[in-house]
């Protein structure tokens, strides 16, 4: 009589990795957008629509970006590590 060999658990993958660098791009971009969107919103208020909005938006949003391009990337990390520490981001429990 054969005695049936026990099999482990299959490997389920975990992409820890790509879910992180996800996470990174995705509030990087949110926290850009918030350092600039008030400038934009000014904008929006102020000039009429039209050609010239789109090119007052657009030197608006690059002037309010210059010097804060690493503060938003530094607020990403820091809100990466914080919720990969205490486990608040799907995925990455």
């Amino acid at each position: 009589m054969a005695a049936n060999p026990q099999r482990s658990a299959p490997v389920v993958p975990r992409p820890f990795f790509t879910l992180a660098i996800l996470y990174l791009f995705l509030l990087f971009f949110l926290f850009a957008f918030l350092l600039v969107a008030p400038a934009l919103w000014e904008v929006a208020q102020t000039v009429p629509p039209g050609p010239q909005q789109e090119q007052a938006a657009y030197e608006a949003a690059r002037l309010a970006s210059q010097g804060r391009i690493l503060p938003a990337l530094l607020m990403a990390i820091a809100t990466l590590v914080v919720g990969v520490k205490y486990r608040l981001l799907p995925g990455l429990r």
